[in-house]
């Protein structure tokens, strides 16, 4: 017969715990928050601000999650990588609309001609609306276009 028996003050101990060594667990999978006005973007340096043009990319054989301020950082950033092609790669951008909520980059729809932190000139919906493009479209017209003016040299974009 077991001699434990945890009283009240040791249950709500763990109990609080429990939640503090879940976060030390480093996250593998989705979106994860932006601390806003603090965190740079991996491919231009520039601080994370406007929350509605943020986008973020997981892959790679430790499944690193990358932020970047304008989807257009994060379409060049991904081009270049080697595992850019891998079906778990996954590409997140925030809801233009909310600034709140996280959609599948692949399956939004981009609102053009838009002024944004990079100037690449697209923001983010859910759905298809009266003069949104693909995110095909959107990709293949950034990566025409270049990158931009205030984007750091290759040799020096964030790998992790």
């Amino acid at each position: 017969m077991c001699r434990c028996n945890p009283n009240r003050r040791t249950i709500l101990g763990l109990l609080a715990t429990a939640p503090l060594l879940a976060a030390c667990k480093e996250q593998t999978e989705g979106p994860e928050d932006i601390r806003w006005g603090r965190e740079t973007c991996a491919i231009c340096g520039m601080i994370i601000s406007d929350a509605r043009y943020a986008a973020e990319v997981r892959g790679g054989p430790d499944k690193k999650l990358l932020k970047f301020d304008d989807i257009g950082d994060a379409v060049h950033w991904l081009s270049v990588q080697e595992w850019k092609a891998d079906p778990d790669v996954e590409f997140w951008v925030m809801d233009s609309n909310t600034g709140a909520d996280w959609l599948d980059a692949r399956t939004s729809y981009y609102i053009p001609d838009t002024i944004s932190p990079m100037d690449y000139g697209y923001a983010a919906v859910p759905t298809h609306q009266a003069g949104t493009v693909t995110f095909e479209v959107m990709r293949a017209t950034v990566l025409l276009r270049g990158l931009a003016t205030g984007c750091l040299a290759q040799e020096d974009w964030k790998t992790e």
